[in-house]
C-alpha cells in the first residue's frame, strides 16, 4: 500500500512522464503548415454595379483542404473593381482588361480574375453609311448601347470591332481607333490610307459582351472609299 509520501512522489513522477511525452509527440507530429491558397470563382464577368463574394481556401502539408475564415486580406489591381475586408468584389466601370482578385493569408496569396460587363443588351451604329477619303480625316462611327451602361462602346471599353473588306484592298489599308464623334461622345474614328479598295464598300461593326454571358452585336455600316 502506497504512503501519503509515496503517492506523492508517484503522481508527480506520472505527471513528469505526461509532460515529457507530449513535448515528444509534439516534436513527432510538427503544425499542420499551409502549403497553398485558392479563390473561388477563379474567375467571372461582373456587371456594372453587381457584387460577388469571393472565398479562400487553404490546401495544406496533409494534403486536406478547408476554407480560410479569417486572416485572409483581399485586395485588386484596378479601379474597376473594389473588394471589402469580407471578400466581397463590386464591378464599378468598364474597361477592357481584367481586374486581379488577390487573396492573401500566412505569407501565401491566390488570385480570381473579374471582367467588368456592361448592361447592353442591344446597339446602334451612326452613320450607317459614310464615305472616305484615302489619307483624309477620319470619320467617326458612334457605337451606342442599351439600357447602359456604358452608354458609348469603343475597343477602349470591352468592345470588339471587326473590319471587312468587299474589295481588293486588305483590311490593314482601313483602320478605326477611338476617338470622338462631333459631339464629343466616344467612338470609332476610321480612315483609309494608299492602297484602300475604291469603290468597293468596306463594313464596320462592334460586339460586345451581354450580362447573360452571350455577344450583342451592331448593325453593320458600311464605308467606300475614294481617291484623294
Amino acid at each position: 500500500m502506497l504512503t501519503g509520501r509515496k503517492l506523492a512522489l508517484t503522481l508527480a513522477f506520472t505527471v513528469l512522464v505526461a509532460l515529457t511525452l507530449g513535448v515528444s509527440c509534439k516534436g513527432f507530429f510538427p503544425p499542420n503548415t499551409l502549403n497553398s491558397i485558392s479563390i473561388q470563382p477563379p474567375s467571372l464577368n461582373l456587371d456594372v454595379n453587381a457584387m460577388q463574394q469571393f472565398t479562400a481556401y487553404g490546401t495544406y502539408q496533409d494534403g486536406t483542404r478547408s476554407q480560410l475564415t479569417s486572416g485572409v486580406v483581399w485586395s485588386s489591381d484596378s479601379p474597376s473593381v473594389t473588394i471589402t475586408a469580407g471578400g466581397i468584389a463590386t464591378g464599378v466601370s468598364v474597361t477592357t482588361s481584367s481586374a486581379t482578385i488577390t487573396g492573401s493569408a500566412q505569407g501565401l496569396s491566390g488570385t480570381a480574375t473579374v471582367t467588368v460587363i456592361g448592361d447592353v443588351t442591344s446597339m446602334t451604329v451612326s452613320p450607317s453609311t459614310a464615305t472616305v477619303t484615302v489619307g483624309a480625316t477620319g470619320v467617326p462611327f458612334t457605337f451606342t448601347g442599351s439600357p447602359g451602361p456604358p452608354t458609348y462602346i469603343t475597343s477602349d471599353n470591352g468592345g470588339t470591332v471587326t473590319i471587312t473588306a468587299t474589295g481588293t484592298g486588305g483590311t490593314s489599308d482601313f483602320t478605326c481607333i477611338v476617338g470622338t464623334d462631333a459631339s464629343g461622345n466616344p467612338a470609332e474614328v476610321c480612315s483609309a490610307i494608299s492602297g484602300a479598295s475604291m469603290g468597293s464598300p468596306y463594313t464596320i461593326q462592334m460586339s460586345y459582351p451581354t450580362p447573360s454571358g452571350g455577344t450583342v452585336t451592331s448593325p453593320i455600316a458600311t464605308v467606300t472609299v475614294t481617291g484623294s
